[in-house]
Order: C-alpha cells, then sequence, then structure tokens
C-alpha cells in the first residue's frame, strides 16, 4: 500500500508541475493582481480537483468508454471556454500594448469569488486533467484497490494539488515577481492567450 501511495504521489506531483492552463491561471493571479486571489482561485481548482478525483476512483475511464456523447461534450465544452480565456487575455495583451507607456497599467480586480469560479472552472476544462483522470489516474485505482486505500488517494491527491498551488501563488506573489510582471505585462498576457486558446482548439480537434 505504501509503495501505491508513493507512486501516486510522484505521478501526481510531475502531473501538476508540467505548465498547463491552472498553472498559468494561478501564476498570472498571483503577479497581476494579489496572493489572496491567487489563493481563491487554488480553491477553486482544488475543488475541480475533489471532482476529477473522486469521479475517477468511481471508474471515469468506464464512464467515457461507454458514454461517448458525455466525453464529446466535455471536450467540446472545456475547449470552448479555453478558447474564450485566451481570447480575454489576449484582448488584455492588445490593450495595454496601445496604453502609453507613461501611464501606469490599470489592473481590475475580479468581483469577489470571481476568481474562485474562474478557477474552478479552468480546472474542470483543462484537457490534461481529462487525459489525466480519465487514463493513467485510473490505471492505480483497480478493482484490487480496497475502499480504505481510495479515500486515501482522494485524500492525497487533493492535500498535493493545494500545497503545490499555494507554493506557485506564494512565489509569484512576491514584489519582484509581481514587478517583473508589471513591466512584461502585455507579453505575458498574450502568450498566455495564445496558449490557452491552443489548448482548447487542441481539446476540440482531438476528441
Amino acid at each position: 500500500m505504501l509503495m501505491l501511495f508513493a507512486t501516486v504521489a510522484l505521478v501526481h506531483l510531475v502531473a501538476l508541475m508540467s505548465p498547463g492552463p491552472d498553472f498559468f491561471f494561478v501564476s498570472q493571479t498571483a503577479a497581476s493582481r494579489s496572493r489572496k486571489e491567487a489563493m481563491m482561485g487554488v480553491l477553486g481548482i482544488t475543488l475541480g480537483i475533489v471532482i476529477w478525483a473522486g469521479v475517477a476512483l468511481m471508474g471515469l475511464h468506464l464512464i467515457l468508454e461507454k458514454m461517448a456523447w458525455l466525453h464529446e461534450i466535455i471536450m467540446v465544452g472545456g475547449g470552448l471556454y479555453l478558447l474564450w480565456m485566451g481570447w480575454q487575455l489576449m484582448r488584455s495583451a492588445r490593450q495595454r500594448h496601445k496604453q502609453p507607456q507613461s501611464e501606469a497599467p490599470v489592473v481590475e480586480l475580479p468581483k469577489k469569488g470571481m476568481s474562485f469560479l474562474k478557477g474552478f472552472l479552468t480546472n474542470l476544462s483543462n484537457p490534461k486533467a481529462i487525459i489525466y483522470f480519465g487514463s493513467v489516474f485510473s490505471l492505480f485505482v483497480g478493482n484490487d484497490v480496497g475502499a480504505l486505500e481510495r479515500w486515501g488517494l482522494f485524500l492525497l491527491i487533493i492535500g498535493e494539488t493545494f500545497a503545490w498551488f499555494t507554493l506557485v501563488a506564494a512565489i509569484f506573489a512576491m514584489p519582484w515577481m509581481r514587478d517583473k510582471y508589471q513591466r512584461m505585462a502585455k507579453w505575458v498576457d498574450g502568450m498566455a492567450g495564445v496558449l490557452f486558446a491552443g489548448f482548447g482548439i487542441h481539446l476540440i480537434i482531438s476528441r
């Protein structure tokens, strides 16, 4: 059992560390707004992981195999949301580019709870999450894994996700990171927008 937990912990950590929509969302929110806003996003992402891990433990791969239409809806819906996020970021980059250099960039803080909702939706539409929990993670939770082990893996995945993105939020909220972001905001927003749009297109065409 210890080997199972260690293996899942390592695999999940590698999956978390590979850059994707969740990472870009948390890092950009922390650098452009505040650590508090980023942590709201982290909570939203963690809630998304709660859902993904819970469904995976109940047999996500079997559900997707038997209900192909549900898989199509998840992929297209997630892809469209990521495309929308990408468009918003690219529009922000364009507005910053038009802004005179002498003017300080105007940062509009989201309404209360918006970062939480955006983090939640970003995770649910994350192509990495769909692929990971629908295939890789499901390999470790076969019929021979008992209820106690399943609950342990569930809590492990949630705790590891929250800890990793809390660290990301803390690093990118540091003053020197925020200062670097403000000087390169239009390029960072533009690059993040292209990446989000790319993730969205990939999700739609690869379904």
